[in-house]
């Protein structure tokens, strides 16, 4: 891989990730508010290593098996948005002490690897990406991994930014916005399983 490769994949990943936060990065943000964006880290952990599995499957030629078990992943994926509005509503529905109480790494980890790893269209979505920028004569590991990391690296990135500023907004909202904690990040949750409904396998749902 060249160097004016790695820079064009780079670019291409960047400008796919200029569009309105996905599920992953709404359940994020509604986390980073109620816990910040500390309290909210295993669920940024459980989506990148969601992410990994994925670009781990599509990197090594298995894309082909998930468009074949296109039932599975949609029984996946609707397990996932059931998951999703269960902890939303949970959520909204809990005591307004709970908001400030020390998150469940165990939990929050479990709902950001549901969450990415319910999306049907990641795999596909990195099989028909990884390939562009892949030299075909060099070795495979080394290529996938960089691409790989590299990935990851900008979606964390990102990933921080919006919980650092979702919990800024939260700060300066101030008393009233702690009083309706649970009911906004629920409500944030709530969407996160909205957007994650409309995912599929079609190339053309290029939304993470």
């Amino acid at each position: 891989m060249t160097l004016a490769t790695y820079l064009a994949y780079l670019a291409t990943v960047l400008v796919f990730f200029v569009h309105p936060p996905g599920p992953s990065q709404l359940l994020f943000m509604a986390n980073s508010m109620r816990h910040g964006v500390r309290g909210a880290l295993p669920t940024m952990a459980g989506d990148l290593s969601a992410n990994s599995v994925q670009i781990l499957v599509a990197g090594f030629g298995l894309a082909s098996l998930v468009a074949l078990s296109a039932e599975f992943f949609l029984a996946v994926k609707w397990a996932g948005v059931l998951y999703l509005v269960w902890v939303g509503v949970r959520t909204i529905i809990s005591s307004p002490r709970s908001a400030a109480a020390a998150p469940k790494r165990g939990a929050l980890f479990r709902q950001g690897f549901v969450t990415s790893a319910a999306n049907p269209y990641a795999v596909i979505f990195f099989a028909a990406l990884l390939p562009q920028f892949i030299d075909a004569s060099q070795p495979l590991t080394p290529q996938i991994a960089i691409l790989g990391v590299t990935y990851l690296v900008i979606d964390g990135t990102i990933l921080l930014l919006m919980g650092f500023t979702s919990q800024r907004l939260f700060v300066m909202l101030g008393g009233a916005a702690h009083k309706w904690a649970n009911r906004i990040s629920g409500a944030l949750m709530i969407g996160a399983a909205i957007l994650l409904s409309f995912k599929d396998l079609a190339p053309a749902e290029a939304r993470r």
